[in-house]
């Protein structure tokens, strides 16, 4: 028997006035608008965005893996992921097979060879581990999955699918990192779209499977994002505790060495310091206290490939170990 609450509680659902949007309702939508902007502003037929999203699939592991970044990490568990003598040997092999390509690169973008060998090396360790997950997969599940960066990820989505049509690419074939990612240097969607380049001269930009193209983008991201040829990275500063007052939150210099020393910054003498240059202080977790290190602009800038302070640190230390293992060769 149907008592009277109810039949009145049935009767408003009826009427619609206790139905509310759920998660489902809310995705659905999502992804209508989502088709409907492929088609409004990149002339993507109907039918076809609405196939590829019905052969994406949601993952529950890569809600798991963007729960859980490395980056989380405290320094002291961070960079020996990263900091390895087998690292540092395929590191050296890769220079000394692609030291023609790096040398080129160097010279057209001004970056260095060992920033180039270092970030390819700890994003995929040369080409070995370049993601397990389906890159439709990834921006599906965390464009419209993953409230917290849901917009971020569709924009990416919308990225790949140009992206795919532009380089004539499988877009149900290419796998990558948890958030996307692909090829040698782990660039996203947009990152290979606006920075990508055919650094070998054969018409295609690959950054999957053509090591040079790869060697030749990461140098033009980095060019591209305001990387200061000569210039000094980073400053190791004393591990005292005077410094953790000059630590502050964000990633981007706003003052420049000059006047943080005008502020009563201590530094240790630095001939090559320019004053002008911004800087910023960072400290890093070790397992009894921190260290703390004077970041550049040219830190900063290899933080616009990651946005992690401790990733900037790892790859620069790398950085430093290739350079003086190649010159010792």
């Amino acid at each position: 028997m149907i008592n009277r609450t109810t039949c009145i509680g049935l009767l408003l659902a009826t009427c619609g006035l206790l139905t509310q949007p759920t998660w489902a309702d809310e995705t659905r939508q999502q992804q209508q608008e989502f088709i409907e902007l492929m088609v409004s502003k990149h002339q993507f037929d109907a039918d076809q965005v609405t196939a590829i999203l019905q052969q994406a699939q949601r993952n529950e592991d890569i809600l798991t893996a963007i729960a859980r970044p490395w980056e989380a990490k405290p320094w002291y568990q961070y960079y020996p992921i990263f900091l390895t003598e087998k690292r540092l040997q395929a590191g050296l092999k890769f220079w000394q097979q692609h030291q023609d390509v790096l040398t080129r690169a160097e010279q057209q973008f001004g970056v260095p060879a060992e920033i180039i060998v270092a970030i390819i090396g700890v994003e995929t360790f040369y080409g070995e581990y370049m993601g397990k997950y389906k890159v439709l997969d990834a921006l599906y599940t965390l464009g419209f999955h993953y409230p917290p960066r849901a917009k971020f990820f569709r924009s990416e989505l919308e990225q790949f699918l140009i992206l795919t049509r532009e380089e004539s690419l499988p877009h149900d074939e290419l796998y990558g990192s948890y958030a996307g990612a692909m090829g040698y240097g782990q660039f996203i969607s947009s990152s290979y779209r606006h920075y990508a380049v055919d650094f070998d001269g054969d018409e295609v930009r690959d950054l999957l499977t053509n090591p040079v193209d790869a060697i030749g983008s990461v140098a033009n991201y980095f060019a591209r994002h305001g990387w200061k040829a000569d210039q000094a990275v980073a400053i190791p500063l004393e591990t005292e505790a005077q410094f953790a007052q000059w630590v502050s939150t964000g990633l981007k210099p706003s003052e420049t060495v000059a006047e943080l020393q005008a502020k009563g910054l201590p530094l240790p003498a630095q001939p090559t310091l320019a004053s002008t240059i911004p800087a910023k202080v960072f400290a890093f977790e070790q397992v009894e206290g921190h260290e703390y290190w004077l970041g550049l602009h040219n830190f900063y800038v290899i933080t616009r490939y990651n946005h992690s302070p401790l990733y900037a640190m790892a790859v620069y230390q790398f950085s430093q170990q290739l350079k003086e293992a190649y010159q010792a060769e």
